[in-house]
């Protein structure tokens, strides 16, 4: 995965206020922590953020007025209504270390002919990864799937280092039996009459 190289700078103004006038400026207010060192309270490009996090995990190389480090967001908050960036926490990470994170998971293949549905159980896998090796995507195949069927954890290849965080057996991916329409309320009633017609004959 490619590094994103962004720039940001220390807040000193904290609270609500702060946080709004940090937005006026187009710039998120964020938090960057780990390793066991104080949290650092910095405010963002709003669109190189916005760019970087398209990716799932992306891999940041954050300057922060002349110190960089490497991080990873682990939590993001948006607008409920209009989806702009309002805070970011970034984790710091080291090349080799172990982190553990969710990636993406997408569907390809054609289900067997039947007209069922793929119900998405988890929508991303929880793995442990190399801090700069983390997969953007895993993909689960459901060609000629039936309803009944299902893939589990287990069943999907991962790059080299990275594993599972979750059982084996956790189903990823159900195939579940297409539901048959009900009636309209006005067929129902005319089905009924006919009944009720052939009964008294």
């Amino acid at each position: 995965m490619a590094e994103v190289k962004i720039a940001a700078e220390l807040r000193k103004e904290f609270g609500k206020g702060a946080a709004r006038r940090t937005r006026r400026e187009g710039k998120v207010p964020g938090v960057v922590y780990g390793h066991g060192a104080d949290p650092v309270h910095v405010a963002l490009p709003g669109h190189d953020l916005m760019l970087a996090l398209k990716t799932a995990n992306v891999l940041i190389s954050l300057d922060v007025e002349g110190n960089t480090e490497l991080v990873i967001p682990k939590a993001v908050q948006r607008d409920p209504i209009k989806g702009f960036l309002e805070h970011v926490d970034l984790l710091q990470v080291k090349r080799g270390e172990k982190v553990s994170v969710e990636i993406p998971v997408h569907v390809e293949g054609e289900l067997a002919p039947g007209g069922n549905l793929i119900e998405h159980v988890l929508n991303a896998l929880p793995v442990q990864a190399e801090a700069t090796h983390i997969p953007e995507s895993v993909t689960v195949s459901v060609e000629g799937l039936n309803a009944g069927d299902s893939v589990v954890a287990k069943d999907i290849v991962l790059p080299n280092g990275t594993v599972l965080e979750v059982d084996d057996d956790a189903v990823v991916v159900q195939i579940v039996a297409a539901q048959a329409e009900a009636p309209a309320e006005g067929e129902e009633a005319a089905e009924g009459e006919g009944e009720a017609e052939g009964a008294e004959g």
